[in-house]
């Protein structure tokens, strides 16, 4: 018996000593992997915050190249005033709230009467607006970058930010743009001096953490934004590291400085470890941006719980301990996973909004403008779709695209993101849809490592004549619904990002009043009912048709229609596709 008991008992302690040595192990395994996927998550949320405020820059500075570049052509038809270009510039300030000052800086004797430096200059400070003579003998403009760095190189140029003092006291870039004169020579420098000071405001509105903080330098390392409000603007970052003992410190600030993206980690002279995310905010300024974690704040919920489990594992060294300790253990990884899941549904949602954020939301009406109406919807499949459409008015055309990206979820959302940008930036200075389409095409394919592609369709109508210009990247070709139905002739090019050098074609058609123009991605004809059946593009035209025959071809009406259609035919299946439809209507007389 005294034997029996004796094995017992060591059996008993074998079993405790081996369920606490798998616990142990579990734990550890648990642990790194936890981690590894904390890291990750952390490193997707900053890579995110990094886009998205490097897109809201972006687009502000976007806006001040395009006002400069549309008002250089007043400044070029009066060369031949001088005197005029205070108009120039004075008009540009009221017009533009961001932009605080401009110039136009004369080549040297341009104009022999006003000497060897002429630069009307325009200024706001304290509510008013000032112009004055800008080059003096104390201050020659020809030796400035903001002057020599365009007339080098012949384009546009954002010169070092800098803070204004005794003046507009304010943080300040400037936009310079070359003028040339009819034989093509640069002969004068067009300015904007923007105001920075917004630029707090959109870096530091959003923080991952408490404690985290988000860093933005210029192209040269200077200090733009940062938590000490004395350094910025005031200290170089290889000033501001130059005391730290870990040289990573040094190998970010050249990265940074080099447009480069990356993470590295960095322990301060305390011995506290951060994380660093960085990345540029765009190639036209050279600015760069990183986000600052700490260690002990990324992993600190992780390190409470790797305490509470240790303590769990002591308790359970006792007889029967370790049942207790696998059920108190089990209750907790389903917290655990229940918050991850809550987390990773609250990121979802995060993502969804700054998705649609991205699209318009204002549409005009026969009520605001008498030439064309804009109606257009987007359901996507999932919390985020690959599905894209965007338009905008510019030199009386509406410029539209519509798209729908390969794959879907969030790697499609963000290749949603990048075309839709993509598309802002390149229409904003170019009118012919196969350009676009063809810059558009160069910029993804470059960046095209997870080899997705987008189909597109852009067109820009001439609301003067009703001209429709177009150019379709394989897409499903739009519906002309006005003196009946039927498809658009479409080109066969292939889609958006497929092939960087392809050349794609441009097509046009007049557009005749009262004719509305349906756009939608293959979300609608390929929608599924509990059948496996097809919508298809029949179904498709007849609804048209039908709402043609109703006189409902109005974009909001025809929308209207074919969403009733489309959610009638598949019932309670599942939405399988992203669904976009976008419509538009030109109301003006033909010319």
């Amino acid at each position: 018996m005294s034997n029996f008991k004796s094995l017992q008992a060591k059996s008993s302690l074998a079993i405790i000593v081996t369920a606490a040595v798998l616990v142990e192990l579990t734990c550890g395994i648990q642990y790194y992997f936890a981690k590894e996927g904390i890291r990750e998550e952390v490193q997707h949320r900053a890579e995110s915050e990094l886009r998205a405020k490097s897109l809201e820059i972006r687009n502000v500075m976007n806006v001040v190249e395009v006002a400069v570049e549309n008002m250089a052509w007043a400044v070029e038809q009066r060369l031949g005033q001088p005197d005029s270009m205070w108009v120039v510039t004075r008009k540009l300030l009221e017009e533009n709230d961001n932009i605080v000052g401009s110039a136009v800086a004369f080549e040297p004797y341009y104009y022999p009467r006003k000497g060897r430096q002429f630069s009307p200059y325009t200024y706001k400070h304290d509510g008013t607006t000032t112009s004055i003579q800008l080059g003096t003998d104390q201050y020659d403009y020809h030796s400035m970058e903001w002057y020599t760095a365009p007339m080098a190189s012949g384009r546009g140029h954002w010169s070092e930010p800098y803070f204004d003092e005794g003046g507009g006291e304010m943080m300040m870039s400037t936009y310079s743009l070359p003028i040339r004169d009819k034989g093509g020579k640069i002969i004068a420098i067009f300015t904007a001096d923007v105001s920075l000071d917004w630029l707090s405001e959109v870096v530091n509105a959003r923080h991952i953490y408490p404690s985290s903080y988000n860093l933005l330098l210029s192209r040269m390392g200077q200090i733009m934004v940062c938590p000490n409000d004395s350094l910025a603007m005031r200290t170089n970052i290889e000033e501001a590291t130059a005391g730290m003992t870990d040289t990573t410190a040094d190998y970010i600030n050249r990265q940074m400085k080099a447009g480069k993206s990356g993470l590295a980690t960095v322990t301060d002279n305390s011995g506290e470890t951060n994380y660093v995310f960085f990345g540029p905010v765009d190639d036209v300024t050279g600015w760069s941006m990183a986000v600052v974690c700490a260690d002990k704040e990324v992993y600190r919920g992780l390190r409470g719980t790797r305490l509470s489990v240790f303590i769990l594992m002591l308790i359970g060294m006792c007889l029967l301990g370790f049942i207790v300790w696998r059920t108190a253990r089990g209750a907790h990884r389903l917290q655990e996973i229940n918050a991850q899941k809550a987390s990773m549904e609250r990121d979802l949602q995060v993502a969804s909004g700054i998705q649609m954020g991205m699209l318009p939301k204002d549409f005009p009406s026969n009520h605001e403008r008498d030439d064309v109406q804009v109606y257009a919807t987007l359901t996507s499949a999932k919390e985020v779709g690959g599905d894209l459409f965007d338009f905008y008015f510019r030199d009386n055309k509406l410029f539209f695209c519509i798209g729908d990206v390969s794959g879907k979820g969030i790697p499609a959302s963000l290749f949603m993101a990048v075309t839709r940008s993509v598309f802002r930036t390149v229409s904003a200075k170019e009118c012919r849809p196969d350009i676009i389409m063809t810059s558009l095409n160069n910029t993804i394919a470059d960046m095209n490592e997870s080899l997705m592609f987008v189909t597109m369709f852009v067109g820009v109508l001439d609301l003067k004549t009703g001209m429709l210009r177009y150019c379709n990247a394989g897409h499903d070709a739009p519906m002309l619904v006005g003196d009946g139905v039927g498809p658009l002739p479409c080109d066969a090019n292939i889609p958006v990002g497929v092939d960087a050098n392809f050349h794609y074609t441009q097509q046009e058609t007049l557009v005749y009043t009262g004719t509305t123009i349906f756009l939608y991605t293959d979300g609608l004809t390929e929608a599924e009912n509990t059948a496996h059946e097809l919508f298809s593009l029949q179904r498709a035209q007849q609804t048209a048709a039908y709402a043609l025959s109703k006189h409902q071809q109005e974009p909001k009406q025809l929308i209207s229609i074919m969403t009733e259609a489309v959610h009638r035919f598949v019932g309670k299946a599942e939405q399988s596709d992203d669904l976009t439809m976008m419509a538009i209507q030109y109301i003006r007389p033909n010319t």
